[in-house]
Formats: structure tokens, sequence, C-alpha cells
């Protein structure tokens, strides 16, 4: 017979699992430091390796690039800095979570708003929807185990 963990063991199970989940999300969003510092000669070629045409180069369309670069990676920060302390950050991871899935259902939109391919509409918006949803449940269930 196996005996089920205790309400501390479970919290600590997945606040590990929430933990490693927000840190690899906010890595990844770090990643977009790099666009924030790319030569506009490489987010072209970066366009154009993802079949999606000439990338314009007119002063605004570089500044949404780098600015909304810089807006993830901030982002990926702000992940970062909530899996220090899950007890304690837990409204902000809530609300992280729950302004992400919105996020997905626009970015859905925007997306085929703007002509994306649909393969990229799908994987974005997808893939956002399934980690915040995945910080929902694990922060549900560390609140309901630390009780």
């Amino acid at each position: 017979m196996v005996e089920e963990p205790s309400a501390q063991a479970a919290a600590r199970i997945y606040a590990r699992w929430l933990r490693g989940l927000l840190r690899f999300g906010g890595s990844v969003m770090l990643l977009a430091v790099g666009a924030v510092l790319m030569p506009a000669q490489w987010m072209n070629q970066v366009h154009q390796g993802l079949g999606l045409g000439h990338f314009p180069s007119e002063p605004i369309t570089i500044y949404l690039a780098r600015s909304a670069s810089a807006l993830y990676a901030i982002h990926g920060g702000v992940l970062w800095l909530a899996s220090t302390d899950i007890g304690r950050f837990a409204p902000l991871i809530r609300y992280m979570a729950w302004a992400g899935c919105t996020f997905a259902v626009t970015i859905f939109f925007i997306d085929r708003a703007s002509g994306m391919p649909g393969w990229w509409t799908v994987a974005e918006s997808l893939q956002v929807l399934a980690i915040n949803l995945a910080f929902l449940y694990l922060l549900r269930r560390y609140r309901q185990a630390a009780r």
C-alpha cells in the first residue's frame, strides 16, 4: 500500500514544479533580449528565413520589434522573480497566468488579422495558453496543499 504524501510534502512538490515551469518560461522570454540588440539586417534575415517575406525597415517597425522584445524580456525577469518565493508571489503568479491566458486568445486574433501563417498563429497561441494554464493548475494545487 502506497501512502499519500503529507500536505506539506505535496505543497513542496507542486512548488518545485511551478518554480521550474516559471523559470523555464522566464528563460525562454529572456531570450528576447537578443532581438532588442539584433541588427535590423539580421531581423530581415530571420523574417525571410521564416518565410514571412521582407522585414520592413521603417523606424516604427524596428521600434515595435525592439520594444515588444524588451517587454517580453522584462516579463521573463518577473517570472524568474516570482519563482523565488511561490507563497509570497502567489497573487502575482495568478494575475500573470490569467493575463497570459487572455494574451493567448488576444494574440490568436492579432496573428489572424495580421496575416501570420496558420502554423505560427496556432503554435504561438496554444503554447502561451498551455503554459499559463499549467501555472494556474500548479498554483491552485500548491495553495490547496499548503492550507
